[in-house]
């Protein structure tokens, strides 16, 4: 890991340490931009074509139903730590439903805010190297608890054309109408556009690598039609610790981080007379007893170590970098977080691992990347629905504001605007 001294640095040499590596968006939108196109052009057959391409197989169905936990081979222990945290998760999400807002601004003037499920979502569930059956639940379950009439799943397969069991079974308990068999910016291509066998949704979720991002942030803005959750980049940690902070705790932290990915970002802030040696000791030892180290070892080359005089000092480089996940492990970590804007989730205290929160906490591990967590939220109940105003006059109320919507009208020139009311006053000077 790279060390660097706070007190030795400028603000543009902290914010130059708090940006991430520079992704050529420009190069890899035209690599993405033709597989978007095929798919919204030659549907299933160009689907089928790039997963071979990409993935090297070409499953039987491209997409189909879920499949019943009758025919998955899980153990009970398997199954019963995804029901613990799918339990956990509905509760803290159910918590957020939205209430309708009702207010009468002034009399006979009654608006209103309404809350109304997304029809058709899209959720997309990075394969690869490791299964994330937990991003299924993250993504799932709120969209359940919407009442999301339509629930795609896009995963891609493995080499002999199948997907876990543990992805299966969470899309059966989440009520996932359809699964697809692929991956990539294809994927979401076809969610966005609809093919043959995929059916079109209305907004995408999940995250992925850099050409999954692109095709998001493209198809965002193009004839598809529909809305992103996030941007989402390589994941990220940053770990702030002091002299009360375990050295041991602190390396599981950084190389439960860095074992996702050679791109993971990975943080240490150090406060006063932290052990930074024993902390080195801790990391060679976890790390070489891990089976994804040659992947943690090239994230944690690229990572940093940043020295610093106070939690005050801490806390600025942080604020700065707007981490993904931000773990807190101080004396008064409590006092701290309290002094956080710019995170996408906080883990507070020695016990609060970042691990629960990937997984059983109950927040959603589907958040801001990349310095996103400034203006992003991580991804909420609220986020699978789409909020209606309405508004409804009684008589007295529009005399009450006619005067007001006239006059307004008048001054931008817009007669029929102006007339819309006068006719009904006229009506009602009749009656």
């Amino acid at each position: 890991m790279k060390t660097y001294t706070y007190s030795e640095l400028t603000g543009s040499e902290l914010d130059d340490l708090a940006r991430r590596p520079a992704i050529d968006l420009r190069g890899i939108a035209d690599q993405v931009a033709p597989i978007l196109d095929r798919v919204r052009d030659d549907g299933d057959k160009a689907l089928r074509e790039f997963t071979q391409r990409f993935d090297g197989v070409s499953p039987e169905e491209i997409s189909r139903t879920v499949k019943s936990p009758e025919e998955l081979d899980l153990s009970e222990e398997v199954t019963n730590a995804f029901d613990t945290a799918y339990s956990n998760i509905q509760r803290f999400h159910k918590a957020q439903y939205p209430v309708p807002v009702q207010v009468e601004t002034m009399p006979g003037v009654i608006c209103q805010r309404v809350p109304r499920a997304i029809g058709r979502v899209g959720l997309y569930i990075p394969g690869g190297s490791a299964i994330l059956p937990s991003t299924t639940l993250m993504l799932g379950v709120p969209a359940q608890i919407a009442g999301c009439r339509e629930i795609v799943i896009a995963t891609p397969p493995a080499p002999d054309g199948t997907i876990p069991d543990e992805v299966e079974y969470i899309a059966h308990k989440v009520g996932a109408t359809r699964i697809v068999l692929a991956g990539g910016a294809q994927a979401i291509a076809a969610m966005a556009y609809g093919t043959e066998a995929v059916p079109k949704v209305d907004k995408i979720f999940g995250p992925g690598n850099q050409y999954v991002t692109a095709a998001k942030m493209l198809l965002l803005n193009s004839d598809a039609l529909i809305d992103i959750d996030l941007p989402a980049g390589p994941s990220e940690v940053l770990v702030i610790g002091d002299k009360s902070a375990d050295p041991a705790f602190v390396a599981s932290d950084l190389l439960s981080q860095a074992e996702h990915g050679a791109d993971s970002q990975v943080v240490f802030v150090g406060i006063g007379n932290f052990d930074y040696n024993a902390l080195q000791h801790a990391i060679d030892e976890q790390l070489d007893t891990l089976p994804r180290k040659d992947v943690a070892a090239r994230a944690l080359a690229e990572s940093l170590i940043i020295r610093t005089d106070s939690a005050e000092q801490a806390l600025d480089f942080s604020e700065r970098y707007a981490p993904e996940h931000l773990i807190i492990n101080t004396e008064n970590a409590a006092g701290l977080c309290e002094q956080v804007h710019h995170a996408g989730s906080v883990f507070v205290g020695p016990w609060t691992p970042e691990s629960v929160g990937d997984y059983a906490s109950g927040t959603n591990h589907t958040l801001p990347t990349y310095g996103y967590a400034r203006m992003y939220s991580g991804v909420s109940l609220t986020d699978f629905f789409r909020f209606m105003t309405v508004q409804e006059l009684t008589e007295q109320g529009l005399r009450n504001i006619a005067p007001t919507v006239t006059t307004m009208a008048e001054v931008e020139e817009l007669e029929a605007h102006k007339r819309a009311v006068t006719l009904r006053l006229e009506e009602l000077k009749k009656q």
